[in-house]
């Protein structure tokens, strides 16, 4: 009960903060004080705004709202969001344009399970649609699953992968953004040993932690400085009586967003300051700069307990991954057994969550892999949320990977033995 009071403690004060917001922007918005312009009245009302919108983006997940890509013809296509397969822990979504007539390559976009939505993913999926059939992996939020569907842990995430991989067939270029990489990764060296048909054409790792250890930080040093009890005792609580998952041990989105709160606390208060500020002056909109980062920024979701604390475990304590020592239904993956899937890393130079040296390891574990099948890019100048989203994917890293995918869209038998290229898509 302990563990479920503070859920529900957590979500109280959520609620109270964004009902206070309400009732603020409610009454400094009141018509009956506009004949007398105050600017109290009018910081009230600013702040009652950025506060509602604050804590209630908290609790709901935003709609994927992909606008309209223009065709060959110079049509606009419409865009749809389908159901795949669906999942009680998550669904492969498909991005359906509407009057397609050409063939594109088929992309499974694996998006992380690690405190947000699939839809933080948004503009990648928008810039890779036009070039690209696109499937994506829309993770549920922990709390809205009933405990009567079991657990959900790093090798039941894994399977899952093996299962949109086959589902999607041989013909499938895979990105993996972030968390997932070395999850992805030991899928794909799962069926090159259990069915190798099924294995997809190329994999593409973008700033995922192969190896944490490879160039530590922040995030790495908290995984090895808190023990497991430790962990287990301080982030883990079930899921109060409002959700559907009542009962389930969870890590909280809540919890979680405290956490990226707190790395970069100046900073984030400075921004919500600034959006008072200029709410006040009526100088802020639904979708200007602040809001479109943070509503997608603070709509965040709960993870399993087990899912969280074996990816700790497992993945940054133990690193089973870079030592390729990763089991899945009691058997040990080999990452050496991918022969035939082209390899490309993508890592950024100021990347402070999943560090230059990190994903590149990837490419020294497969080990049965031709040289002329591995690449490597390093973005310069480039953080976390830009190699996938920011200006350095949009100008430099999409047009690489949509390269490597055309590079890599039918079998071809290795040319040469020249070493990785580190720098660009070939």
């Amino acid at each position: 009960m302990r563990y479920m009071a503070t859920y529900d403690l957590m979500e109280t004060f959520r609620n109270t903060n964004q009902w206070l917001g309400a009732s603020a922007l409610a009454l400094g918005s009141y018509p009956a004080f506009s004949f007398m312009p105050n600017p109290a009245l009018d910081m009230l009302r600013a702040w009652g705004e950025v506060t509602e919108r604050t804590f209630q983006r908290m609790s709901v997940k935003p709609d994927w709202n992909i606008p309209t890509i223009v065709g060959a013809s110079g049509k606009d296509r419409i865009i749809t969001v389908e159901k795949e397969l669906e999942g009680a822990f998550g669904d492969l979504i498909h991005f359906k344009v509407a009057a397609r007539t050409s063939k594109k390559p088929r992309v499974l976009l694996v998006a992380p399970m690690s405190g947000h939505y699939a839809t933080l993913l948004r503009s990648t999926v928008h810039s890779l649609l036009p070039d690209t059939e696109l499937f994506v992996t829309d993770w549920h939020n922990a709390r809205d699953i009933p405990v009567s569907e079991g657990k959900f842990d790093v090798e039941d995430y894994t399977l899952r992968l093996v299962e949109y991989m086959r589902h999607l067939g041989p013909d499938t270029h895979v990105i993996a953004v972030c968390q997932p990489a070395p999850l992805t990764l030991a899928a794909t060296a799962y069926l090159a040993e259990e069915d190798p048909a099924a294995q997809p054409r190329s994999l593409t790792l973008i700033g995922g932690p192969i190896d944490p250890d490879a160039n530590p930080t922040d995030v790495t040093d908290f995984g090895h400085r808190m023990t497991m009890g430790q962990l287990e005792e301080t982030m883990i609580q079930r899921v109060g009586f409002k959700y559907r998952g009542v009962g389930r041990k969870v890590y909280p989105g809540l919890l979680q967003l405290a956490s990226f709160i707190s790395m970069n606390g100046e900073k984030h208060q400075k921004a919500f300051t600034d959006q008072i500020q200029r709410a006040a002056q009526g100088e802020s909109s639904d979708h200007d700069k602040h809001n479109k980062f943070y509503d997608e920024y603070l709509a965040v979701m709960d993870m399993t307990a087990e899912f969280y604390l074996s990816t700790v475990d497992r993945i940054f304590k133990n690193g089973e991954i870079a030592k390729n020592q990763f089991v899945v239904n009691g058997k040990q993956v080999d990452i050496g057994k991918i022969t035939t899937v082209a390899v490309k890393t993508v890592e950024g130079e100021a990347d402070d969550i999943s560090a230059p040296g990190q994903c590149i390891a990837a490419l020294d574990l497969c080990t049965g892999l031709d040289d002329s099948k591995k690449a490597s890019y390093v973005a310069p100048a480039a953080g976390h949320y830009g190699i996938f989203a920011g200006k350095a994917w949009r100008n430099n890293i999409r047009p690489l990977v949509l390269d490597f995918i055309t590079a890599n869209s039918h079998p071809v038998a290795p040319k040469s033995k020249k070493p990785a290229n580190k720098n660009a898509a070939a």
